[in-house]
């Protein structure tokens, strides 16, 4: 059973989902149904395995629902020889688990191209084993964290000292694995269903070379990779269009690819004249009047670039490369090409951020609708979420950014610029479970019913704090509220995820923090 944790629409949009379930679809030896909060494939008599994509912290009590419904024990300890394997992958698992590790057997951690096959072949080689033997052969393979066989230990004070492996044949750390294949991945789904309708999306990047220091998609999922136009690209864009004349081109800076233009030129033919084409974020000092032409004349209406702020001493602390003159250019070529939107994207709560930098950020805003108009604005802004294993895994939420957001709002919302914020309040739950360990996994199981409210949130760590909650024998009570959410940590302390090794190294993560850091001094 293939789970995800939100409504098929939602789901069956997501790529990564669709991959993995398409890389197990395609096994002989695997029969995988789909299952949703709303509906799913018909169950099996018997479910060996049951997975989980989770691309958002905040879906991580949906999990235990779904193992609820098809009747699995919540806690991985108490499961038996004839329950299932309960695995998860994706960004918000292979960054950090640790929060939901007492409710998973193994962690796939990294990329599924590699990870998937590995996995399967893995089990079949003992699926006739008692559980603790299935578990103990999977973590002998590169990329898969078994959690029951890492254990945590604390300080008197509650801080935690290290999380280890039971045994000394286990490795010391587990790295995520990573894929270098030529091909990346393209919807094998099209459907009306689905939350972006009968679209075919096709991976042009993965990863992102800038490194901006909180970007958890750009750190977590190095190196940058690009498909071949002629090998990757072409044809993966062919296949979908033999189904459906709408086109999603995805990556975290898609014109960044060294033959996007190729790829733009190629859909300009006469051709492609019905086809419906839209791109993820671009990179703003890409964009020229050819984007907006060609983006315009197949259907596209806005462009979305990633500003971060208007401060220019702001970008230069978070590695944005990127001038105002080349917002303003980018806005200019947009609607230069035909296009008659431009969506940013930005934060408040960055370290070290005044308010005059968000004054600087609304002024750009308003300059930028003075320059071009016509041009409809949009931004969206969100608090400033630490992330594991980026530069800024060390920060914390910042108080004052809730302020910001409503200071950003009196600014522009009078003046016609469309603001959309994220919640504050969602975004100190998001780093809860960011930054947390293990001793967070009663509070995600106390949270159940409740957690689409942040006051639930409260009422559940509020509960297992007071003992009202019962936590699996041995559990210490939650990490400070405090601490984990609006502390900033020294970069020697031990954090929850140092036994999962990313792409760099915690030394050269510090490096670039340091200097992101004493520049801005």
């Amino acid at each position: 059973m293939l789970a995800f944790p939100s409504t098929y629409s939602v789901g069956i949009t997501s790529l990564g989902y669709q991959v993995v379930w398409a890389t197990l679809a395609r096994r002989a030896d695997v029969d995988v149904r789909r299952l949703f909060t709303d509906q799913g494939d018909p169950p099996h008599r018997r479910c060996d395995l049951f997975g989980l994509s989770l691309s958002w912290e905040l879906d991580g009590p949906v999990l235990l629902d779904l193992l609820e419904r098809n009747r699995i024990p919540l806690w991985a300890s108490e499961r038996g020889d004839d329950d299932p394997i309960v695995f998860g992958g994706g960004p918000v698992l292979t960054a950090n688990p640790e929060p939901l590790a007492p409710f998973l057997d193994a962690v796939l951690l990294g990329d599924g191209e590699l990870l998937l096959p590995s996995f399967i072949d893995a089990l079949q080689a003992c699926r006739q084993a008692p559980r603790g033997e299935r578990l103990a052969h999977l973590a002998t393979v590169p990329g898969i964290y078994v959690p029951a066989l890492y254990r945590p230990d604390y300080a008197a004070d509650g801080s935690l000292l290290a999380v280890s492996p039971v045994h000394p044949d286990l490795p010391a750390s587990v790295a995520k694995q990573t894929w270098q294949g030529n091909t990346l991945s393209h919807s094998t789904v099209v459907t009306p269903e689905a939350a972006w309708p009968s679209i075919h999306m096709v991976e042009v990047v993965r990863s992102c070379p800038e490194l901006c220091r909180f970007c958890l998609a750009s750190y977590l999922t190095l190196p940058f990779r690009t498909p071949s136009l002629d090998d990757g690209l072409i044809p993966a864009v062919e296949k979908g269009l033999t189904v459906t004349r709408r086109l999603g081109l995805l990556g975290a800076s898609v014109t960044q690819h060294p033959q996007f233009a190729d790829l733009l030129q190629w859909l300009d033919q006469d051709r492609f004249a019905d086809t419906r084409v839209s791109v993820s974020s671009v990179r703003a000092a890409t964009v020229t009047p050819e984007l907006g032409r060609i983006l315009a004349r197949r259907g596209s209406k806005s462009l979305t670039i990633a500003i971060e702020s208007g401060s220019e001493r702001m970008r230069q602390l978070v590695n944005k490369k990127l001038a105002t003159e080349e917002i303003f250019a980018a806005a200019r070529y947009a609607k230069e090409g035909g296009l008659t939107g431009l969506k940013l994207y930005g934060m408040a709560g960055l370290p070290t951020e005044e308010e005059a930098d968000i004054e600087a950020t609304a002024s750009l805003l308003l300059e930028l609708k003075k320059a071009t108009p016509g041009l409809r604005l949009s931004l969206g802004v969100s608090t400033f979420v630490p992330k594991a294993h980026t530069p800024f895994q060390w920060q914390g939420v910042r108080p004052e950014a809730e302020k910001r957001l409503k200071l950003l709002a009196k600014r522009l919302r009078p003046k016609g610029v469309e603001l959309r914020p994220e919640s504050y309040g969602w975004s100190v739950i998001q780093a809860l479970l960011s930054r947390s360990d293990r001793r967070l996994a009663p509070v995600i199981a106390a949270a159940r019913g409740q957690h689409e409210s942040l006051g639930g949130w409260k009422r559940a760590y509020r509960a297992v704090l007071a003992g009202e909650v019962e936590r699996p024998a041995g559990m210490p009570p939650p990490p400070p509220w405090e601490d984990v959410i609006h502390a900033t940590w020294s970069v020697e302390r031990v954090l929850p995820w140092d036994h999962l090794r990313g792409p760099l190294s915690k030394a050269v993560l510090g490096d670039h923090a340091r200097r992101s850091l004493l520049g801005a001094a």
